[in-house]
């Protein structure tokens, strides 16, 4: 199994997961804007989409989109990861926060990490962003550690890697009191300190 990967990019939250389940895998960073992995292969001979996660769940056999990634993550491993039932609350509740994370926080920076974005669009995104951390917090106001059942899942690797983002763009969790405090809990497991060593992010 082999996971491609740029460091502090949404696939992050696949490596965290990964670890987290004590799966066995390698890793290969891309370079997005060359195309082409750190092998030297053209990347989307991998991902004809051209950004990452992918997952080579078997030799030839590639898994895109890191929402299906992490939910085939949890499926395949049920006994270290939180994966719910099919037809219960609970698992339609994990998807509605993964969701959320795809569909509202990750579109929602879009425009902060691109370089053709103007001043007023960057603005305007970030003002996005802050209004989904309102969201988040409220959430997390009722006192719960993670979003669903109080179990670590794939929807808290990947919303605390979009939270985390906060760090490149210099805004400040302390605004979102809850949403610190579940950041610096997901942060201090082991799967996420091996995975920021790995990608040389600590």
């Amino acid at each position: 199994m082999k996971l491609y990967y740029k460091a502090g990019a949404c696939s992050l939250a696949s490596h965290i997961m990964l670890n987290e389940v004590g799966e066995t895998f390698e890793i290969e960073a891309v370079d997005t804007t060359k195309g082409q992995t750190e092998s030297g292969r053209n990347y989307k001979e991998i991902n004809a989409n051209g950004y990452v996660p992918t997952l080579e769940v078997e030799d030839g056999v590639y898994l895109s989109e890191g929402v299906a990634i992490l939910q085939h993550i949890a499926d395949t491993h049920a006994d270290h990861a939180y994966s719910p039932p099919l037809g219960s609350v609970e698992r339609a509740r994990l998807q509605q926060f993964l969701n959320y994370a795809a569909a509202e926080l990750h579109k929602a920076w879009g425009p902060l990490f691109s370089d053709s974005s103007t001043d007023a669009e960057k603005a305007a995104a970030e003002a996005k962003v802050r209004s989904k951390f309102d969201y988040l917090e409220k959430v997390l106001s009722d006192g719960r550690s993670y979003l669903v059942a109080e179990m670590f899942s794939v929807a808290d690797a990947y919303t605390f890697v979009l939270i985390y983002w906060a760090n490149f763009k210099a805004i400040d969790l302390s605004a979102w009191p809850n949403i610190a405090a579940y950041v610096d809990r997901i942060a201090d497991r082991e799967s996420v300190n091996a995975a920021f060593i790995a990608e040389g992010l600590a």
